[in-house]
């Protein structure tokens, strides 16, 4: 697959900037460390002018906040994406899994105060997370 890559990035007819981003984008796929690969991510960002590839790019920016466990930066950088790539279903997937966290909150803010957040209550019971 790198080789392949390397392959496209010379024949593809791009601009150098576009290369350069590609390759920072390409090298940081491959490495496995997380702090290099966000380096990476962000000069690419830097350097990417296509929305549908920044699109993407956001997206892995997200998915390495999701590992570190920086869940806020993650779900920013799900909904930076989106906005440049509204078909992107690995995003709104990443995203639906808040929805398990969010139901222990409002399980929560319903126990302390009952009879409040009737809308939450509902969609506890609907969904079968309510116990």
């Amino acid at each position: 697959l790198f080789i392949v890559a390397n392959i496209l990035l010379r024949i593809i007819p791009i601009t150098s900037g576009e290369k350069e981003a590609f390759a920072y984008y390409r090298d940081a796929q491959s490495e496995g460390n997380y702090a290099e690969a966000l380096q990476n991510y962000y000069e690419a960002m830097r350097l990417e002018i296509d929305p549908y590839d920044r699109s993407y790019i956001l997206y892995n920016i997200g998915l390495i906040h999701t590992s570190n466990g920086e869940h806020t930066k993650a779900l920013e950088y799900y909904f930076r994406a989106l906005e440049r790539n509204p078909l992107l279903p690995q995003a709104f997937n990443n995203m639906a899994a808040w929805f398990d966290q969010a139901a222990e909150y409002w399980k929560q803010a319903i126990t302390l105060t009952p009879g409040n957040y009737i809308k939450a209550h509902n969609w506890l019971k609907i969904t079968g997370r309510f116990e």
